[in-house]
């Protein structure tokens, strides 16, 4: 188990917490479903720090048109689990919204991340900005 799974809340990762080589030499077919149910069980397993169950699963992103990863998920909890559009959002929008919110605090030097929510030591920005060059 990787310890993040361990570590007690608050806490977060970054995009080079996984190796890749954590599937270097399945099939694409195999790999692809142990990521679908690696990405399932990190769900699962942060419902726990939730103070409810949600009473409704929303998913956005591309993860909601992976109907593998759907209906694992369904069958992992309590309640049922819909693509956002299923609630009048857009999933694919509702997405880019989100990160578009992240980069403007960024820029504009407010905190994106707080010790209650991921553990940092004070509150923070994030990202770094890249500018074209020319």
């Amino acid at each position: 188990m990787h310890p993040y799974f361990a570590k007690p809340v608050p806490k977060s990762l970054d995009r080079n917490a996984f190796a890749a080589e954590l599937v270097d030499g399945l099939p694409v077919e195999d790999a692809a479903a142990t990521l679908t149910a690696f990405t399932v069980e990190a769900i699962v397993k942060g419902r726990a720090h939730m103070p409810a169950e949600p009473a409704l699963w929303v998913v956005c992103g591309g993860g909601r048109r992976n109907r593998t990863l759907m209906h694992m998920l369904a069958a992992r909890v309590e309640n049922a689990v819909v693509p956002a559009e299923a609630v009048g959002l857009d999933g694919d929008t509702l997405e880019a919204e989100a990160w578009a919110y992240l980069a403007v605090r960024s820029l504009d030097r407010l905190a994106i991340s707080w010790p209650t929510t991921t553990g940092v030591a004070a509150p923070a920005s994030g990202g770094v900005l890249a500018r074209a060059s020319g």
